[in-house]
């Protein structure tokens, strides 16, 4: 056998699919580690990389593709907006970099999407977590009890004898918490799909929610709330009679709408029983004075660029006026109005929007309770956008992705069309 035909081989095979999965997960997720470590620039070499290899994989496998399934029509929409700000930034070398790492961790994603299916998606996100949980939790003892020493490289602060905050080898107890939480989803589907068993899934359970509760970040008893609504909204349409889902659909709708119109009007009351009246009072303070901006350049913004450069404008004079060192909006909706303005942020609504529909539509109507995962994981990435911007870099922006792939390949109007031309009836019955 010829070495390109070795290659081509290799890349088709599942041992390589698994191989694969598992090196772009750990990588997105152990991004600050591999920063703190080595360099940005070997982070980005490692994604460079992996999407390259990507992209050959798709293309050694492009037979298993169809184009009208490849990806979803907003994904790629917003990544051209993005593209196109170069024509209005202020730096354009910024710029095309966080596009380029935009572009990266969205090849990664449609990568793993296409070659493994959610189940094995589900798995793999599981073993990753499972070890980096497990490391974060390691390290903590060490730095916080064995040695009371903090490990700077590391960014761990050492406060695990004092009850937290931690933040294990995430960089920060917020994202420490979003980690933990997804990794909490993701446990309790491999543990009710049986793909792990009883003793391995009750472990990981308590690793998950242990470390969830040792970050000490506000925005996890908001997350652990909006999962738990929706994890209870799902588990009762999943047990209504057919004939009755759409009833109960619009019912859950509408208790869903009341009750996001009384958390806005009680949202100073909820930050006075959450403790976490600073936290937030700053994030309102950023809030306004990103919208002061956004309100010169509000259908273009001020051009992609991911996290915060320092020395661009607007970013600098906003950090000036609050006398601070903020690299996000600590919200992504905000910051996707200041960096793409209104389009880009219709977009990202569409992209996120729609995948949850069409996943929730699926996992209601499906037996296995692994279609839970893709609503519940999209459920968690909103509620979190809504006091982070994790969702667009790194691993949440490769979970969004991976998440709208799956929703968009499962239930779409794309299908309906390739079924058209293959002669295929599209059917979704419970059995699944």
């Amino acid at each position: 056998m010829t070495p390109q035909r070795q290659i081509v081989s290799l890349l088709a095979s599942a041992e390589f699919a698994r191989a694969y999965t598992l090196a772009g997960l750990t990588a997105a997720f152990g991004s600050f580690l591999i920063e703190r470590l080595t360099s940005p620039a070997t982070l980005a070499t490692i994604i460079t990389v992996l999407a390259l290899v990507g992209v050959a994989t798709l293309i050694v496998r492009r037979e298993e593709l169809t184009p009208l399934r490849f990806a979803p029509t907003s994904l790629l929409g917003f990544l051209v907006l993005a593209l196109v700000s170069l024509v209005w930034t202020t730096d354009r070398p910024g710029t095309l970099s966080g596009w380029a790492t935009l572009a990266g961790y969205a090849i990664i994603a449609i990568t793993i999407g296409h070659i493994r299916d959610t189940l094995q998606t589900v798995r793999a996100i599981g073993d990753t977590l499972r070890w980096l949980l497990a490391l974060s939790l390691g390290l903590e003892i060490l730095s916080g009890i064995l040695l009371d020493l903090p490990f700077t490289a590391f960014g761990i602060d050492g406060n695990l004898a004092l009850g937290g905050p931690i933040q294990g080898i995430f960089g920060t107890r917020n994202m420490l918490g979003f980690v933990a939480v997804v990794g909490l989803i993701t446990f309790v589907i491999e543990w009710r799909t049986q793909s792990i068993d009883r003793v391995v899934g009750m472990l990981s359970v308590a690793l998950g929610g242990f470390l969830a509760l040792l970050s000490a970040s506000p925005t996890v008893v908001v997350l652990a709330a909006g999962v738990g609504v929706a994890t209870t909204a799902l588990t009762i349409v999943r047990h209504t009679r057919p004939h009755r889902r759409v009833t109960v659909q619009w019912i859950l709708g509408a208790l869903v709408a009341v009750a996001l119109a009384l958390a806005f009007a009680l949202r100073h009351v909820i930050i006075r029983l959450l403790d976490a009246g600073s936290d937030f009072s700053t994030r309102a303070d950023l809030w306004n004075a990103i919208l002061d901006v956004v309100a010169q350049q509000p259908m273009t913004g001020y051009g992609w660029f991911g996290p915060w450069p320092r020395a661009e404008y607007p970013f600098w004079f906003i950090n000036l006026q609050l006398s601070d060192q903020h690299r996000s909006a600590l919200n992504s909706y905000f910051d996707l109005l200041l960096q793409l303005g209104w389009p880009g942020l219709a977009l990202f609504l569409i992209l996120g929007g729609v995948a949850t529909v069409r996943s929730w539509l699926v996992a209601s109507v499906r037996r296995s309770v692994v279609y839970a995962w893709t609503p519940l994981l999209l459920v968690t990435l909103a509620v979190e956008s809504m006091f982070e911007s994790f969702t667009l870099t790194g691993i949440g922006w490769l979970l969004l992705v991976l998440c709208a792939l799956r929703a968009g390949q499962t239930r779409s109007w794309r299908q309906n069309i390739d079924d058209a031309h293959t002669g295929t009836v599209p059917t979704l019955g419970p059995r699944g």
